[in-house]
């Protein structure tokens, strides 16, 4: 709508008029904000005796359209976390922001289709539940763990869920965060409808070894007169000081409520170096485990990257996968074609080969410990 244009809207026969509108400031001066100069309203007019109605009915149905429409029209986002430096100023925000267009989905996931299946019901189940969680009285979120070896699909399983349920992402860098207060700040600043990812939380911060670390410290700690070590000690306070516990308020304390409808994502390739305080159900509900390509992912494969249902070197493969640990993304590869002479028996093939390589080497990696246990016990 233009300014000073008027356009005419009817609610339950009642007709009212839309006009925008602005202030322009009465003097000319320099500001370092000039949009905050001007003030924009639009302005409704109505017969006086309809003013109940207006006031009662219409302007909320107008508000709850307008999200609507926002809803259907948005374009959904990817966010990274901004240096608490770069927060205030002028056009400044804690978030930075790109188009979300990850193309992976469910369809495209290469996983067990049984595990496939129950997490889209998860996660429709959680989408749809926002009366049940007030009901029993629970913050609207869910935390889920996905760990795994690396290349096993931890991060197209993120853009899948927020495909499937169409939620902004919110790629959340520990380092670059000071302290608790700013982790807290970073989290209010979110909105509903969204998913929190910390990927490789195990290596992101030391949130794993910071209870042990403060029974280890000395009374005496001297100061180190060695430039280099001095350095170091430097380099440690400037350093992320969140900690276990400020972490653990914000996904799973008082301030967790602030907002509704959020999903928040853990990665990790090692599970066990977590401390069992963070992953525990009701911070991370859901732990799903991601591991090395099964039969079901590579049937998915061969369908996405080759257009076929069924070959007769199924058998071999699927053979193989059993006694072979290969990744997810190990397995795309060889099936890629690499030139447009590569057919689908040459990708298979290549494949096959791959997988036989990795056997050979694992079965002689085995008879080599075997052969150093035997010389063990025989004491040599």
């Amino acid at each position: 709508m233009d300014y000073n244009e008027e356009i005419t809207d009817e609610f339950q026969g009642v007709k009212v008029w839309w006009s925008a509108n602005r202030t322009l400031p009465k003097t000319q001066r320099i500001s370092w904000y000039p949009n905050d100069d001007e003030k924009k309203y639009y302005r409704l007019t109505v017969h006086k005796r309809h003013r109940e109605l207006i006031t009662q009915s219409y302007i909320s149905h107008v508000m709850m359209e307008g999200k609507e429409i926002a809803t259907r029209k948005r374009q959904r986002k990817l966010y990274s976390n901004n240096p608490s430096q770069n927060w205030y100023g002028y056009r400044r925000s804690k978030w930075s922001n790109v188009l979300f267009e990850h193309p992976a989905t469910f369809d495209t996931l290469a996983m067990d289709a049984k595990l496939k299946e129950e997490i889209k019901n998860d996660l429709i189940k959680f989408s749809k539940g926002k009366d049940y969680y007030a009901r029993i009285g629970k913050a609207w979120k869910r935390g889920y763990l996905l760990y795994g070896p690396p290349g096993t699909g931890k991060s197209s399983m993120i853009a899948a869920m927020a495909n499937l349920l169409d939620y902004d992402v919110y790629d959340l860098e520990l380092t670059a965060v000071k302290e608790n207060t700013e982790l807290r700040r970073l989290l209010l600043d979110t909105s509903s409808k969204s998913i929190i990812v910390i990927e490789d939380i195990d290596c992101s911060i030391d949130l794993t070894g910071q209870r042990e670390k403060k029974k280890e410290k000395d009374g005496n700690e001297d100061e180190p007169s060695d430039p280099v070590t001095k350095r170091l000690k430097e380099e440690e306070k400037k350093e992320s000081k969140v900690t276990l516990s400020g972490l653990l308020n914000c996904i799973d304390g008082l301030w967790s409520s602030c907002g509704g409808e959020r999903i928040i994502v853990f990665t990790t390739n090692y599970v066990e170096k977590l401390d069992p305080a963070l992953i525990r159900r009701g911070r991370m509900d859901k732990h799903i485990e991601l591991s090395y390509c099964c039969f079901d992912a590579f049937k998915v494969f061969a369908k996405n990257y080759l257009e076929i249902d069924s070959h007769s070197l199924f058998g071999e493969i699927e053979s193989l996968l059993g006694e072979t640990n290969m990744t997810p993304a190990d397995v795309a590869e060889n099936l890629m074609p690499k030139s447009d002479y590569d057919d689908v028996e040459t990708c298979l093939k290549r494949l096959g080969e791959e997988e036989g390589e990795r056997w050979k080497r694992g079965r002689a990696l085995g008879s080599g410990h075997q052969k150093a246990e035997r010389r063990r016990e025989k004491g040599e």
